[in-house]
């Protein structure tokens, strides 16, 4: 047919085009072959190109028509379609359309404007869209049709059935080649993240009202998203700049909106590209950038009610990073690479600086403070969710965390190690099969610093129960490192064996409530070991006591270890009882003098070791009985409980309770006799460290208070309350405080600055809450009388509380105390509460004034126990942030049996902050002679620690802020501390309640009165509204705090014109809401602005004295200058994107700034040059009565310092002149006269300055004859005359 019926003849013409006619509804009717049709098709495609324009054009309006009618079945017949507009746009000659004509480009374009803009028919949407895109590949679309087309298809996406979408994406993705990527890349991301946000909605309300909305699952979703991602990654694989455009899109959407730019679909999609590719630096270094911003923001909003009220919503990239983690559990594998590297590159770029002492890095993490600490924590949950959600990627995540627990010796790895027992006690199994690893990380175990092999260790316990071999291998290497030569390795040794024998029990042992560990799944495997090597355990325990005793003959710092382990392996495994006793008992007898009257009882010459003339420490006694102590009466309270039938073993066992009993029971009487000269101490006797006598004297004074400490503590628990026990308690004491006033007295004379750390005490923390309470809070009768004997004395009453002190300060550094319990946070909580309880009773009741204060050196005990408060409280909120509202709790002692139910912190606090309100107006209101500043600063901290518990919202916060302001406006403080602790408190509180703008400016307005104008001749009128501001406070401290704070201010004003910045920029559809939220900004910048150019233009006209307050003022100036040249800057790029005339706002601001800021700043310029000036010509006159020699160093001096304090002015001019510029710009822009506000400013040349240098070096230069005449001209020179310079300048030179 189509051979008979050439194209030159019309009829021919006609044929063919009833033969298409007919082939099209044929191949759509799906009654034909698929072979057929396509052989149909391509014959068709082959002979269409040479139909003439009008036939095409013919055909082209049938295909548009039959599409609107939505008869395709299979779009089989689309293929021709697009060949046919093809020819059509290559067709020059003119064709009828409706009833003008248009060649056959143009035809093209009506054609594809029809079908974009009509209404399809649901079923058939897909294969138009696809048709379309075909067209699009084969036919050169220009760049508004591509862009017509790309809006067209991305509207029909919310139309669409889920599963359709991932075909079109990428069929828009290839598309993109020829340009509107940003538009595509745009619509797919703003198109998921609502479906995300939708879904969120749902899940928030479960029971949408809009039923006809038909919800998505969530899985089908997550499902659609993942290939769309795949999809995007693999065209980008082939196309370059779209990952870049995605890039620089994000970038700009971030800066304006960043919730919009980073939601969990746009952050997965950038992971996923992150892992294969060139532009994974790019990725991470803009996804850390945003997390740190993110976090600074959160901290800068948290820290200002004024930009909460401005920002009510705001944006934590880190839920949206962690919900990535939660969404790539269905099946994005290709995204968890990119979330692992992203993890471990954030904990490697914001890891911890400082090494920690100990534990505190556990401790530290319960609240992060900066943003790089957030960042840390937040690469830690990465991984760790990670871990849990994808099996496969496990083995690798722990072998990274390991590698870097090895390999950083320098820096510190705790957030590594916490990582590592995070992940053990999730999937203990799990690491069972990649033990190798762990194993492998143990031979490095004895090179390893010891607070690293302990978290180690500590981290990997639970694995040690479920694998034998692993725990094997540990053996080994322990085995090895006892006998090297490093001490480290061998601490680490015994470090490692004491949490062996803390964690394999022994059948027939005590269970303690501290033993269980936490290990869901894998404790029926781990009881089945126990249950079947009970007796293993027990040869294996042995075993590990036999290699431990060897330790006992090696360093002090080993021995300490083990004697600080003893007890805790006693706790945990009670069967070990008898030979932990028996070694300590053959260990003591070494040093125990048994004959009843020898004094003194120990040899303290067997425990030093002298090597070369230096003497060490060889066995710490002190630590030894210590342990001894904590072991027996453990022993007594437990063993004895559950002892019954074994009688055989009860004998020897009460042997060895029987010998330590009489022992320390001997050691008590005999050291109560001894004199200080029987230990060869006496008050004579040298305790400098330089000297080896002086040593040995300082270690066996050490000592001795040491085996003091540890015989009140003993003598104290077994007295139960007994008259004699407590006569022997202050006998021992008697003799630890001669020992410790001699070496205060000679730390005094010395100098020496380890003189001054008193020694750690040895009492334990449970000890001091039990011995407070008893001291202070022990009502009952039967114990009133022995109670007396240690009441009468008040050393030890100060001396029991500062040991109190002491180990709150320990906890607070380093999240543990020494002794028993003193890892244990819950024990340590327990006693904080207990302490807290007694110390605020004793401050509360008993106010410092009462006590006489006369009598003794030192701190009174009223004053101890307040620091002690304040230690706590910050203690508290560090490291149990949690727990806080039961803590608060323990302190009432009214209701202390009320349930935990809901406590109201607020309450609480506010109750708490009374007490210490009123103590600090007894404070105020007492005498002159009774202020104490000390009280008054710890009283201010105390309150300031305690206002952060209060909710900023809630009636009694607004109370607390009342009753500062009250307190600030009516006492005239004159100590200079206080008065700093008062201001700081007041404008933390209230930055917190609004914006201190108008604080400001009343302060400003004090310290003008207070000091006087610039200007001489003004008197200043006195407004006084805070007494707090007077003649000695208000410089510089007051001045010096307000300046700070307002540069606070300055910088959330920056901060705000940013945005500002950023949302001008933003053009999008919802323009009015955001031009809404623009003009609050905007008012709410020129505000504070404006209130602040009163503030300054109060302090410009102060005479400030010379130095700190003057530099800070001129500095802080110029930052205020840079920042209104911002806003003006702002408004410039505002006129130019729309043509909007300035607000009148912005108009009486800059009024304002001419009128009373920059006029008072040159005449501060002025005023400061005067000044300057003024001390040049003082020191010229002592100059003259002082000696040659001394004068040019005198000359020198103070050259400099005045080159130093007039270095900001030019700074200032600048900024002035810079503002002065952009507000011409602005003038010309929106055709309003700003300039007419500014007055010319007159003291711009520096001649002033440059008279005052030359008159100084003139004078010392020339030492001649002509003296004289440089004298008087260095007297005119102070005014600067036009003729004069040069003049001066050839002087110079001869």
């Amino acid at each position: 047919l189509l051979q008979g019926s050439p194209c030159s003849q019309r009829s021919g013409v006609l044929r063919r085009l009833q033969v298409y006619k007919h082939c099209v509804p044929l191949v759509e009717s799906g009654d034909l072959h698929l072979g057929k049709v396509s052989e149909i098709i391509g014959l068709l495609m082959l002979e269409a190109r040479q139909l003439p324009g009008h036939a095409l054009a013919e055909l082209a309006t049938l295909f548009v028509d039959v599409i609107k009618g939505g008869s395709l079945s299979n779009g089989k017949s689309l293929e021709l379609f697009s060949t046919v507009l093809t020819a059509l746009a290559s067709s020059k000659e003119s064709l009828a359309y409706g009833k003008g004509e248009l060649n056959g480009e143009e035809f093209k374009k009506q054609l594809i404007n029809t079908l974009c803009s009509s209404k399809y028919v649901p079923l058939c949407q897909l294969h138009h869209a696809l048709v379309r895109l075909k067209i699009s590949q084969d036919i050169p679309l220009s760049a508004e049709e591509l862009q017509f087309v790309v809006e067209k298809v991305l509207r029909m996406f919310s139309k669409l059935d889920l599963q359709e979408i991932p075909p079109l994406v990428y069929q828009l993705l290839l598309l993109s080649a020829k340009g509107s990527k940003k538009t595509v890349l745009e619509g797919i991301i703003v198109f998921f993240n609502q479906l995300d946000k939708r879904q969120k909605e749902e899940q928030r309300v479960p029971q949408s009202v809009d039923l006809e909305v038909a919800t998505t699952p969530l899985d089908q979703l997550r499902h659609v998203e993942g290939t769309v991602i795949l999809h995007i990654v693999s065209v980008i694989n082939l196309d370059q700049d779209l990952g870049e455009e995605l890039i620089r899109h994000l970038k700009t959407e971030q800066q304006k909106d960043p919730g919009k730019a980073l939601c969990p679909f746009s952050v997965a999609l950038l992971l996923s590209i992150a892992v294969k590719h060139r532009l994974q630096e790019q990725i991470f270094d803009f996804l850390k950038t945003s997390i740190t911003r993110s976090c600074k923001d959160l901290q800068f909003l948290q820290a200002s009610k004024f930009l909460q009220d401005l920002f009510p919503q705001q944006y934590d990239v880190t839920t949206v990073i962690l919900e990535v983690v939660k969404n790539s559990a269905f099946g994005w594998d290709h995204v968890t690479q990119g979330l692992v590297d992203l993890g471990f590159s954030l904990m490697e770029s914001y890891e911890p600086k400082k090494p920690f002492g100990g534990k505190a890095a556990d401790t530290t993490y319960g609240l992060s403070k900066t943003p790089a600490q957030q960042a840390c924590r937040l690469g830690a949950s990465i991984l760790l969710e990670t871990f849990k959600v994808h099996e496969p990627i496990r083995s690798d995540i722990l072998e990274q965390v390991l590698n870097r627990v090895l390999t950083k010796a320098v820096s510190p790895v705790s957030h590594f190690i916490d990582l590592l027992s995070n992940i053990v006690v999730s999937a203990p199994l799990v690491l069972q099969t990649s033990s190798s690893k762990v194993t492998e990380t143990f031979d490095n175990l004895s090179f390893l610093p010891i607070d690293t092999v302990q978290g180690l260790l500590r981290a990997v316990q639970p694995l040690l129960k479920v694998s034998m071999s692993v725990r094997d291998s540990l053996i080994l290497v322990l085995q090895k490192a006892i006998f090297s030569r490093q001490l480290d390795a061998r601490k680490a040794a015994v470090a490692g064996f004491l949490l062996l024998l803390r964690n394999f029990k022994i059948l027939g042992s005590l269970s303690s409530s501290q033993c269980s560990q936490v290990i869901g799944a894998t404790q029926v495997q781990a009881d089945v070991h126990a249950c079947y090597n009970s007796a293993a355990n027990e040869a294996f325990c042995l075993e590990i006591l036999g290699s431990l005793r060897r330790c006992l003959s090696q360093q002090a710092d080993v021995r300490l270890m083990l004697y600080e382990g003893f007890y805790d392996v006693l706790r945990r495994n009670s069967q070990l009882a008898s030979s932990i006793m028996e070694t300590l008992l053959s260990q003591i007898k070494q040093y125990y003098l048994p004959q009843p009257d020898l004094l003194p009882p120990l040899k303290l010459e067997g425990c030093i070791m002298a090597q070369g003339d230096q003497i060490f420490l060889q066995e710490p006694l002190a630590h030894l009985l210590c342990c001894i102590q904590h072991c027996l009466a453990w022993y007594k309270s437990t063993v004895h409980l559950c002892q019954g039938a074994e009688d055989d073993e009860e004998e020897e066992d009460v042997g060895f309770e029987q010998n330590f009993e009489e022992m320390l029971e001997s050691v008590t009487r005999r050291m109560i006799k001894s004199e200080l000269e029987d230990f060869e101490l006496d008050k004579s006797a040298d305790f400098s460290l330089s000297s080896g006598v002086g040593v040995k004297n300082n270690i066996y004074a050490i000592q001795v208070m040491g085996i003091c400490e540890v015989l009140i503590e003993y003598n104290f628990n077994i007295g139960n309350f007994s008259k004699n026990k407590f006569e022997d308690v202050l006998g021992l004491f008697t003799c630890y405080n001669k020992l410790s006033e001699i070496l205060k007295e000679k730390a005094g004379k010395n100098k020496s600055t380890l003189g001054n750390k008193t020694a750690r005490s040895f009492l334990s923390m449970g000890f001091v809450s039990t011995l407070l309470t008893a001291l202070f809070r022990d009502n009952a009768q039967g114990h009133e009388e022995s109670l007396a004997v240690l009441r009468s004395s008040t050393e030890f009453l100060r001396y029991a509380v500062s040991v109190a002190l002491q180990k709150v300060q320990q906890l607070e550094e380093t999240g543990q105390t020494d002794g028993p319990d003193g890892q244990n946070p819950e024990k340590m909580f327990q006693n904080l509460c207990k302490i807290t309880r007694v110390l605020l009773w004793r401050y509360t009741s008993i106010p410092t004034v009462v006590e006489e204060s006369g009598k003794k050196k030192g701190k009174s005990i009223s004053l101890l126990c307040l620091e002690g408060l304040l230690r706590i409280f910050n203690t508290v909120q560090q490291l149990y942030a949690a727990r806080i509202p039961q803590f608060l709790q323990a302190l009432d002692i009214t209701d202390g049996d009320a349930e935990e139910t809901d406590i109201n912190v607020t309450e609480k606090a506010a109750f708490q902050i009374r007490q210490f309100q009123r103590s600090l107006v007894n404070q105020f209101s007492s005498a002159e002679d009774d202020f104490n500043s000390k009280e008054t600063q710890s009283l201010i901290t105390v309150l300031s620690t305690l206002s952060k518990l209060l909710d900023p919202a809630s009636q009694q916060f607004l109370q607390f802020l009342t009753w500062t302001v009250k307190i600030c406006k009516e006492n005239a403080l004159e100590d200079i501390a206080c008065c700093k602790g008062l201001l700081s408190l007041l404008f933390s509180l209230h930055v917190l309640y609004k914006s201190p703008v108008s604080l400001l400016r009343e302060l400003a307005q004090d310290i003008h009165a207070c000091l006087g104008d610039i200007d001489q001749d003004i008197e200043v009128e006195s407004r006084s509204h805070f007494a707090i501001v007077n003649a000695k406070t208000a410089a510089p401290t007051v001045c010096l705090l307000v300046l700070g704070q307002a540069d606070k201010v300055l910088e959330e004003v920056d901060w705000l014109i940013k945005k500002l910045t950023s949302l001008g920029s933003d053009t999008s559809e919802d323009s009015s809401q955001a031009s809404n939220q623009t003009q609050a900004l905007e008012k709410g910048v020129i505000l504070q602005l404006g209130t602040l150019l009163t503030v300054y233009h109060e302090l410009v006209q102060t005479a400030l004295p010379a130095g700190s307050c003057v530099d800070t003022l001129l500095r802080s100036l110029s930052k205020t200058y840079a920042i209104l040249t911002s806003l003006i800057k702002h408004y410039i790029q505002a006129c130019r994107s729309t043509s909007n005339t300035i607000p009148g706002r912005l108009e009486k601001l800059v009024k304002l700034s001419g009128s009373h800021l920059t006029p008072q700043c040159y005449s501060f310029i002025t005023y400061v040059q005067n000044i300057h000036s003024e001390s040049l010509s003082f020191v010229e006159e002592k100059k003259k009565k002082k000696k040659k020699e001394d004068e040019a160093a005198a000359v020198s001096t103070v050259m400099a310092k005045v080159l130093r304090e007039t270095k900001p002015i030019p700074n200032l001019i600048f900024a002035i002149e810079q503002y002065e510029k952009f507000l011409i710009h602005l003038s010309k822009k929106s055709k309003v006269n700003l300039m007419q506000y500014m007055k010319l400013s007159t003291s711009r040349d520096f001649r002033i300055n440059a008279s005052m240098l030359d008159s100084a070096l003139q004078e010392h230069n020339t030492e001649d004859a002509e003296n004289e005449p440089d004298n008087e001209q260095s007297s005119t020179a102070e005014q600067p005359d036009e003729n004069q310079e040069p003049k001066k300048k050839r002087q110079r030179k001869k």
